[in-house]
């Protein structure tokens, strides 16, 4: 019996489907094995196409994974500012227990942040890359406000936080999964324990020292002066 030829997604809603269809393959397949292990091949295997086929829909393996990660920066943002919204004051602390809590119940998102800067976003196209970049732009510009409202902060000190939040929390998730027989090696010698960290709590100390240094300085904005990294990937 051989198998039937893999159709080509002819209409708009079909091509639609299909690719929502790749990402979801792709976002399971993630979860269950890390990102970085994660081949064009098994995700077309998952799929139920040849490799060749899933190449129409998306560039490149890259390209796949870079979608979830815009993905995943709105749902974190909008997680993230629906909690503040709810708050009339906060201080610095809670803000950083936020921040890290929410980021910290995404390992997919964080393993994410830490592959975007590394290889993500180096073989897709420069349009790919823009797009991207524009999404964690406007997620920022939203977070903006809340932290704005609450704390006072300027537009630099809220990509500051950001990126420290976004690129730690992608750090800490590689250092908190380091694979089988690492961890068993950190867990029989005492002198390595430290090496075993957890994202949450470290997270959360490193905000909450970061916004409790910003009392420290005042703010460096100047009127008319683009944010550094406002529209950088990390972010």
């Amino acid at each position: 019996m051989t198998t039937p030829a893999f159709q080509r997604a002819r209409s708009a809603e079909a091509k639609q489907a299909r690719e929502e269809a790749i990402l979801e393959a792709a976002r399971a397949l993630g979860r269950l094995h890390g990102v970085r292990e994660v081949s064009l091949t098994d995700i077309a295997a998952a799929v139920g196409m040849h490799k060749s086929a899933l190449l129409r829909y998306f560039e490149t393996r890259e390209q796949i994974f870079l979608r979830l990660t815009a993905e995943g920066w709105r749902e974190w943002s909008a997680d993230l500012r629906a909690d503040l919204a709810r708050r009339d004051r906060a201080a610095p602390a809670e803000v950083a227990e936020v921040v890290a809590a929410t980021l910290a119940a995404r390992p997919m998102f964080c393993d994410l942040l830490a592959q975007a800067p590394l290889n993500l976003e180096r073989n897709v196209s420069m349009e790919s890359v823009r797009a991207f970049k524009l999404v964690t732009l406007a997620e920022i510009q939203l977070i903006d406000g809340e932290l704005r409202r609450l704390l006072g902060l300027t537009e630099l000190q809220t990509v500051d936080l950001v990126a420290t939040a976004t690129s730690m929390a992608g750090a800490l998730l590689q250092m908190a999964t380091p694979g089988p027989r690492l961890r068993e090696l950190y867990e029989s010698d005492p002198r390595l324990g430290h090496a075993l960290v957890e994202v949450e709590p470290r997270l959360r100390r490193v905000l909450a020292a970061f916004l409790a240094g910003l009392d420290e300085q005042p703010a460096q904005e100047s009127a008319g002066e683009p944010a550094e990294g406002s529209a950088a990937g990390r972010p």
